[in-house]
């Protein structure tokens, strides 16, 4: 069966999303999900955590662009060409979202990959700017031509190869949150609410109020902030380089491997095995990771504090201990600036901590590490899942291979 080429408009029905006025806060808070491009992570299908939703009051102004399950937002104001979502139930999204609601001819999930496979000419459908940044029309969006393949058995049995590698995907996902919440237990457990083994025969420092041996420190003391760069004259052929837009809560995405040389001047700082970065700026979406068996020549965007441990077992617990709700708390009160707040190196390196034992940290890296590696091992085969279906993509949209 041949391909027949259509417009993205011929798809189905295309929404473009809304924003409720923000000076009347009764737009807000309420039950239905409100999606924008920043709960949206680059090469994920699903949107599962998101900052705000719409109140009963918004819904009822905007529900002409409510939108399906099943349905396929792209970005197209900002990141135009790297973000797009399936919406797993009903939900909304703001203007710089164009979602397509598929008409009977096209199945669901076909149309995310269409969409995935075409990005490149979204990307390049309109080189203008709103608001300083990269913009397609709805129009334009919708003139976009694609090449389809006309039967919907063929294209849920397409689409069905693909989601089967993104199911594995999210699946893994699923298994490393529970990594990392089974590990913040064991570390809200020994060091927040100071169940740790053995404290039933510690005593407590009258004058700090921490068990005899504990102590705070500022973060500098116990660990070494945004350690080295790469130097002129030193700097290698390529290198593997962990993007602002790559980190999440607790990971980072698949690095980019770009030529030094075309590497943009922010990433310059190595980043190690063992280390922690936490974003500095706009330090309230709790970006952070660890980094375990890097990739060679890793290194990381200005935008975070590279923080490494001075021996190798406090690796884990300093890990734990900036991804604290009140660790985030404290760099976004001393982050200044108003479109993009951030914290400088100084106040940063300023933050105190509480620091347990040293035995208490070795005993806990013990038993935490191994969880950390469980992920590590799960966040490889992801990426191999990835370089799997991203190989099958355009092969099987394209006609180049039969199902």
């Amino acid at each position: 069966m041949s391909l027949v080429e259509v417009k993205i408009g011929d798809l189905g029905k295309v929404i473009t999303g809304n924003t409720p006025p923000k000076k009347d806060p009764s737009n807000y808070d309420g039950t239905y999900p409100f999606i924008k491009p920043t709960d949206m992570d680059i090469d994920k299908r699903y949107v599962t955590k998101w900052d705000e939703n719409y109140s009963e009051k918004a819904y009822h102004r905007y529900h002409r662009s409510y939108i399906p399950s099943g349905a396929t937002g792209v970005v197209t104001i900002g990141t135009v060409g790297e973000k797009l979502f399936q919406a797993h139930q009903h939900c909304f999204t703001n203007q710089s979202v164009n979602v397509i609601i598929p008409n009977d001819k096209y199945y669901d999930d076909y149309v995310f990959y269409l969409m995935k496979l075409n990005l490149p000419k979204v990307e390049s459908a309109n080189p203008g700017t709103a608001s300083g940044r990269h913009h397609v029309s709805k129009s334009n969006f919708c003139s976009i031509k694609v090449n389809v393949i006309e039967s919907i058995d063929s294209q849920k049995r397409i689409a069905d190869i693909l989601s089967a590698y993104d199911d594995l995907i999210e699946n893994n996902l699923k298994r490393i949150k529970l990594l990392e919440q089974a590990a913040q237990n064991i570390y809200k457990e020994w060091f927040v609410n100071l169940r740790f083994p053995g404290y039933e025969n510690i005593s407590i420092n009258e004058e700090t109020g921490l068990p005899v041996g504990w102590k705070k420190v500022k973060i500098r003391e116990f660990a070494k902030i945004n350690g080295r760069s790469i130097k002129k004259g030193k700097s290698p052929v390529f290198v593997n380089y962990i993007d602002i837009s790559s980190v999440g809560s607790g990971y980072y995405e698949k690095p980019k491997k770009i030529a030094f040389k075309d590497a943009p001047s922010r990433a310059r700082r190595i980043v190690e095995n063992g280390d922690s970065i936490f974003s500095t700026v706009r330090p309230n979406r709790k970006t952070y990771a660890f980094i375990l068996n890097p990739k060679e020549n890793l290194t990381a965007s200005t935008g975070f504090a590279v923080i490494s441990p001075k021996h190798e077992y406090d690796a884990s617990f300093l890990y734990f201990t900036i991804s604290k709700n009140t660790f985030v708390d404290e760099t976004v009160a001393l982050a200044t600036g108003t479109a993009y707040p951030a914290i400088n190196q100084k106040s940063f390196e300023s933050i105190e901590i509480i620091v347990p034992s040293e035995q208490l940290i070795i005993s806990f890296d013990s038993i935490v590490i191994k969880l950390l590696k469980s992920k590590s091992v799960l966040s490889n085969q992801n990426e191999k899942l990835k370089e799997g279906r991203d190989i099958l993509l355009p092969r099987l949209m394209n006609r180049t291979i039969e199902v």
